[in-house]
């Protein structure tokens, strides 16, 4: 039965994701009768319980949409990141030094968001720079 152990493995990363299969959505989602607002998987674990206090429902959806915004903000800088060091790697210096402005401009965005540290951004743009700096001889 490898194919059973595949599906359920599948099944646990999807979970962990926060992904959730149509057959369980309505058991996630729904707690006595309340809907916790699209709030499922690894933004509000199911065994935890959903507030009754209004502000307290707003913190737990405030934090996720935070949460949502942060690792927006990481996954982009991780993805410009790799598209400066192809540009670098083409040697083209004219689109390397465009990419490494719009890297910077947005890991200071970042930092001052609060969604990274300004010494992993700090390390970033100095990494950034190496990348771009590389282009050039």
């Amino acid at each position: 039965m490898p194919v059973a152990s595949e599906k359920m493995a599948v099944e646990r990363a999807r979970r962990r994701r926060g992904v959730v299969s149509s057959s369980t959505a309505s058991n996630v989602t729904r707690t006595g009768g309340r809907s916790l607002g699209g709030l499922t998987g690894a933004c509000y674990p199911s065994r935890a319980r959903m507030p009754n206090i209004k502000q307290q429902k707003k913190r737990v959806r405030t934090a996720a949409e935070e949460r949502l915004e942060n690792l927006r903000y990481r996954s982009t800088i991780k993805t410009l990141a790799k598209r400066l060091g192809t540009t670098a790697d083409a040697g083209d210096a004219a689109a390397t030094e465009e990419e490494h402005r719009a890297l910077v401009k947005l890991i200071d965005r970042a930092v001052a968001k609060g969604a990274l540290h300004r010494n992993a951004g700090a390390r970033k743009k100095s990494q950034a720079a190496r990348l771009a700096a590389g282009s050039g001889s």
